[in-house]
């Protein structure tokens, strides 16, 4: 039976000292983030095999995301959208994933304790692992 078994990875809480906003002064003092993020992939022989050569590596994902996160955006729209863009390219095993970006004590004129945008996309070019 050749089973396709999906499984999740989630990386939750990454914390980040970043540039990202549309004010002047947020791209100069910068501010606290916080990614978290959920992966769907094929799990293939990664179990079976104990190969982490073979899983998607989290701690790469993680290096992947601190990437993203040194790359100065006006929207954090647009620092979801590349940290997905670049997880599928490192790894075209990935089926879904959702990425949490949140700006922490945002300059809105008042107390916001958080500001969170959620992007969920589907790999369109899923490579399945055998």
């Amino acid at each position: 039976m050749n089973e396709k078994r999906l499984y999740t990875i989630e990386l939750e809480g990454m914390d980040f000292h970043a540039f990202h906003g549309c004010y002047e002064l947020e791209q100069q003092t910068g501010s606290h983030f916080e990614v978290s993020l959920r992966l769907t992939t094929e799990l293939g022989t990664v179990a079976e095999e104990d190969d982490v050569t073979k899983a998607v590596n989290y701690l790469t994902v993680y290096e992947v995301v601190r990437e993203q996160m040194q790359r100065t955006q006006h929207t954090i729209e647009r620092v979801a959208q590349n940290i997905i863009d670049a997880l599928h390219k490192r790894f075209p095993q990935i089926h879904e994933t959702e990425c949490r970006v949140t700006k922490i004590a945002p300059p809105l004129g008042g107390k916001v304790a958080r500001v969170s945008v959620i992007l969920k996309m589907q790999n369109a070019e899923c490579k399945m692992q055998n």
